[in-house]
């Protein structure tokens, strides 16, 4: 098998031979507006000559609508976060017995035509978590991005930090609080947490974009923020805070028998004074432009921008990635790395920290479309 890249997609079955390809987004998570945004990101930037885009909406009961092709309506409008309407009539994914794969009407049986590869961009449970990916795997679509395992493994921050400690990075101190802990016996709990001293970060264990996140400084906030995390996910993971700068690094897959690419670092950079963040929280990541800002490269020795381009691919094959993944790190004043979490599909939009941190390695926006279509292309569906 060749480890050169190939740049030439196999024909397609779309107009003039345009690769036909099923961009879906939305979903039943807490972050269906986030990956409305950055659905509208791909289908601004792909290719009309090589691709052609099927956007299709996963409302927030699991519904598949089948939109228009005019990506603006799925942007921010007037700063209200879009959300995916119910259809009167819903779409499936279909398995011919020709070996195709057809976007079919459940009410009528129509057939809105093939597609040639799924680009999922939905974030958190039902969709990043390998939920979505199992049916994409029955249905045997190439699909971009990781897998059933890495993708169920990198949503669950309890056990993306065993797969990080069996792999041999260095991973922060935490508790994990189950469901049924907490309810049996939330004191004992809570003395677990508060052994970490403080301050921590409470998490819900599968959730991203900052939801139900809570910075805790005293001993009595400790309870509300679980609640809190609890509202987006019963189970909860609990972090001792870390001294050290925020570097990120963007994994991109090898084709064929080359070993996966780390892009130069880069660093979150929360302003003082614009606002009360106490963390990159939601509103410093979307709602607020002035809160914080990439700086790629991060200022950082040449040594230390080798190492952790190094534990980010050591990270992804931990969890066993694939297609594409976001890597997060503190960088300690000892000059340590301590792996915060991976995201195996991370914010998309051409201001996303995945896509600049690529930008700035050399690699645009579009070519990076083009490089995870011709990956996911490259590795079909099954075992492999």
């Amino acid at each position: 098998m060749s480890t050169e890249p190939d740049r030439n997609h196999p024909a397609g079955s779309g107009d003039g031979g345009r690769l036909r390809v099923l961009v879906l987004f939305g979903g039943r998570s807490s972050e269906h507006p986030i990956s409305c945004i950055t659905a509208t990101g791909v289908l601004n930037a792909m290719d009309a000559e090589r691709y052609e885009a099927v956007p299709v909406g996963i409302t927030q009961t699991g519904q598949w609508h089948g939109l228009g092709p005019d990506p603006q309506s799925w942007n921010l409008p007037g700063g209200d976060l879009p959300r995916v309407p119910e259809p009167t009539d819903p779409l499936t994914l279909h398995l011919t017995s020709a070996g195709t794969h057809e976007l079919v009407s459940v009410t009528s049986g129509t057939s809105h035509g093939a597609v040639d590869v799924v680009f999922p961009l939905l974030h958190g449970p039902f969709g990043e978590d390998g939920t979505l990916q199992g049916e994409l795997e029955m249905a045997a679509v190439p699909y971009v991005g990781a897998g059933v395992l890495a993708s169920a493994v990198g949503m669950d921050k309890h056990f993306m930090k065993v797969a990080f400690q069996a792999a041999g990075l260095q991973v922060g101190p935490w508790e994990t609080i189950t469901d049924r802990q907490w309810r049996a016996d939330p004191e004992a709990a809570v003395e677990r947490v508060a052994a970490l001293g403080l301050p921590l970060f409470v998490k819900p264990a599968r959730a991203g974009s900052s939801f139900g996140i809570t910075r805790v400084s005293t001993p009595e906030e400790i309870v509300g923020a679980i609640e809190e995390a609890r509202r987006f996910d019963p189970k909860v993971v609990v972090e001792a805070g870390i001294a050290g700068r925020e570097i990120e690094c963007a994994v991109l897959d090898g084709h064929g028998l080359s070993a996966p690419r780390a892009s130069l670092p880069g660093e979150i950079v929360v302003h003082e004074g614009s606002g009360e963040h106490d963390f990159y929280d939601f509103q410093a990541k979307y709602q607020d432009n002035s809160a914080a800002e990439l700086s790629c490269p991060a200022d950082l020795p040449r040594e230390a921008v080798a190492r952790v381009q190094q534990l980010a691919v050591q990270a992804f094959d931990a969890v066993d990635g694939e297609g594409l993944s976001r890597v997060d790190f503190f960088y300690t004043p000892d000059g340590s790395f301590i792996i915060n979490e991976i995201n195996t599909m991370p914010g998309f939009t051409p201001i996303s920290m995945y896509p600049a941190m690529w930008e700035r390695t050399g690699l645009s926006y579009p070519e990076l479309i083009d490089e995870l279509l011709a990956l996911a292309l490259e590795r079909g569906t099954g075992l492999h």
